[in-house]
């Protein structure tokens, strides 16, 4: 399953990177997901604590525009080399570090416990069924602080209606193993998030669900 997961996370290459905060955050978020990255950067400018944890981070472009506290900590972690160096660079001065590592596994002794931790288009790309990306989950809860919050949002494949920028997309990365989110539903991600923690909260806009989790079970 993690071999699945490196696979995935392989295609972000300093070139694709490049053009990542274009088609992803600015075009794909509004037109074929129909979930503007406003509304996903309020979630950063709401929820963001002072000892920060963002799993596959991407280019860092919400880190980078949200409004942080000016003595916040900012842990990137990511599989893909490329997408930590890209983030980091992103971040500039902003005090931070990255680490390498897979959230299907338990996270490295070094993280935690955080005051925030988002997972912000990760979910979609994790492989396996809810119960399977709900080790993930897991994991991050047992690294989050009891008054924490964890957030993000993730792309569904089932219960939602994909206009066709959002099918040929889906099918697309699907197919790469970029996505593995055919069989996602809200419901299904609503259930897994209540198995790792006891306050959830799931809002589907488009074809994104964005949640919040808080109050880790112990």
């Amino acid at each position: 399953m993690n071999d699945v997961a490196h696979r995935g996370a392989a295609i972000y290459i300093k070139p694709v990177l490049g053009a990542y905060d274009l088609v992803v955050v600015r075009l794909s978020n509004s037109v074929a997901w129909r979930c503007p990255r406003d509304l996903m950067l309020e979630q950063y400018d709401d929820h963001l604590g002072p000892n920060h944890l963002d799993v596959g981070p991407g280019t860092g472009w919400y880190l980078a525009h949200s409004k942080r506290a000016p003595d916040s900590m900012i842990t990137l972690m990511d599989l893909n080399p490329h997408s930590l160096d890209s983030a980091s660079a992103h971040l500039g001065t902003v005090a931070h570090r990255t680490v390498a590592a897979d959230v299907l596994d338990p996270l490295p002794e070094s993280i935690g416990p955080m005051d925030s931790i988002a997972a912000n288009f990760l979910v979609h790309c994790l492989p396996g069924s809810w119960s399977e990306k709900g080790e993930a989950f897991r994991h991050l809860a047992d690294r989050l602080t009891d008054d924490g919050v964890f957030f993000g949002g993730t792309i569904l494949g089932r219960g939602v209606d994909h206009n066709l920028a959002g099918q040929g997309l889906m099918a697309l990365y699907n197919k790469l193993g970029v996505f593995h989110n055919r069989d996602d539903d809200a419901p299904g991600l609503e259930a897994t998030l209540r198995v790792a923690f006891q306050d959830v909260t799931v809002r589907v806009v488009g074809t994104v669900a964005l949640f919040t989790a808080r109050q880790p079970w112990r």
